[in-house]
């Protein structure tokens, strides 16, 4: 969601690395390529007018423009005042609630409630709680089975009692948590497509029935300032503690992100971040801001990855790289990993400098990688030396792709298995020196030809390992 804002952004600092003194003059350029690119991303104008503000007053400082490092010094102040616009709080649900927790869902319809629910309900499993969801949405035709179904994928037990009032339902899900020893009681509340009377009223009467201890606005993030005035609305009437922000993997501005807790006042709880019941995350801001300025976001990715890995598959996959003993059926299992943690786009913003390397999050090359490594035999999965010319036919045909795209697979995988046994032997430092590591979707941009690599220049990979 932040790809454009962010590139905008990076080209404002970009253009002020190259000045060997920064003047007053440099800071408000880059500050007018900021404010447009903030104004673009539709974030509420007076939230813009006052961060310039604020980065002006401090990057026009006497010592920060004679300082060392002035860039530095003014990327440290955006991304100081970026964390600001967040509120520097970090996401969740409140602290120290009282046994069984209440969580009402607010929002308009169509913004992902019920949805969302079954995403936080799957969340709170995973840290260990036992969650209860119900639904008091007993207008919208069939919303009490879509809360059943999803309840049903997420595997967290949906309360259905007979009654269709609205606060008699919450009363009672409530009733059964406290008897049944669930923990959290999590309440799909009704939307319109509008704000109404009716809608509050039936909202304040839920919240003096249970006392919720979160009171969760659910904005869809591609409704942009929309979200927040409407947000804003809610927590006037009936109060709110928090933001869900959803839809974040689309192709939304980022605007409301930047913009409600200046506008409304309260944080962002979660971010969903895809369609999947997984793709729910808490909000941390400094890790937003960082991916935004291009300084990656190592934490998440490792949060990921610890995720999309099964028990017990980090320590196998570190053995056979120890013994050297690394397949291509390894390597089709790690895409498998990889798909799991989410688009490859998204995956690379999160390491330091690869954000804007669009080429190389092809992710349909992946898949090409994956047809010609399932093309082959679990023997020559197995060992790679025995696929001769007839079977490199073989496989480029049951794949779809041609002997040249098998051949540079293999020699990419080779190549890699090489450095990997060099790393082993003689530690990072070992393949430090190296200018070419190998990549390994055949087609990229930027990959070297095929072959054998017999005639790759001294100094890559193979001169490397042929000295040694």
């Amino acid at each position: 969601m932040f790809e454009s804002l962010s590139t905008r952004i990076q080209g404002a600092f970009s253009s002020l690395r190259g000045e060997v003194r920064l003047t007053p003059e440099h800071i408000e350029s880059a500050l007018r390529e900021i404010r447009l690119a903030l104004l673009e991303a539709d974030v509420n104008f007076q939230v813009v007018k006052a961060f310039i503000d604020r980065v002006r007053d401090k990057a026009t400082d006497q010592a920060v423009l004679k300082s060392l490092t002035p860039v530095q010094q003014v990327v440290k102040i955006v991304r100081d005042e970026l964390l600001a616009l967040f509120g520097n709080a970090e996401g969740g649900l409140t602290k120290n609630a009282p046994t069984p927790r209440v969580v009402l869902l607010l929002g308009l319809q169509g913004s992902g409630k019920t949805t969302t629910s079954g995403k936080l309900g799957r969340w709170l499993k995973k840290q260990g709680k036992h969650p209860l969801m119900v639904s008091t949405d007993v207008r919208r035709p069939a919303a009490i089975q879509q809360l059943a179904v999803v309840g049903e994928k997420a595997g967290v037990k949906v309360h259905s009692p007979e009654t269709l009032d609205p606060v008699a339902r919450a009363s009672s899900a409530l009733a059964e948590a406290r008897a049944k020893g669930f923990d959290t009681v999590i309440v799909d509340t009704a939307g319109r497509l509008h704000i109404d009377d009716e809608l509050m009223d039936e909202l304040q009467a839920i919240k003096e029935a249970v006392k919720p201890s979160d009171l969760l606005y659910v904005a869809d993030s591609m409704t942009g300032q929309d979200a927040i005035k409407s947000a804003g609305e809610f927590n006037r009437r009936v109060g709110v503690t928090g933001v869900v922000l959803t839809k974040l993997d689309g192709d939304a501005r980022g605007g409301a992100a930047l913009s409600v807790v200046s506008v409304v006042g309260v944080p962002v709880a979660f971010i969903g971040s895809g369609e999947t019941l997984d793709d729910l995350e808490l909000f941390h801001p400094d890790r937003i801001v960082s991916r935004m300025l291009g300084m990656g976001d190592v934490l998440s990715l490792i949060e990921k990855a610890e995720a999309a890995l099964e028990e017990g598959e980090a320590e196998e996959l570190e053995e056979k790289l120890r013994k050297n003993q690394f397949t291509l059926e390894d390597f089709r299992a790690q895409l498998k990993t990889i798909k799991r943690m989410g688009p490859l786009q998204s995956v690379l913003s999160m390491i330091p400098g690869m954000g804007q390397i669009k080429e190389a999050a092809d992710e349909k090359q992946l898949a090409r990688v994956e047809a010609i490594i399932l093309s082959m035999t679990p023997e020559e999965r197995a060992n790679d030396s025995i696929i001769n010319g007839s079977r490199r036919k073989r496989i480029a045909k049951g794949s779809g792709t041609t002997v040249q795209e098998v051949n540079q697979l293999l020699n990419r995988f080779n190549e890699m298995r090489q450095v990997i046994r060099m790393i082993g032997q003689g530690g990072i430092g070992a393949a430090r020196h190296m200018k070419n590591l190998p990549k390994l979707a055949p087609g990229t941009k930027g990959f070297p030809s095929g072959g054998t690599g017999k005639k790759r220049k001294k100094g890559g990979p193979w001169g490397l390992i042929k000295s040694r």
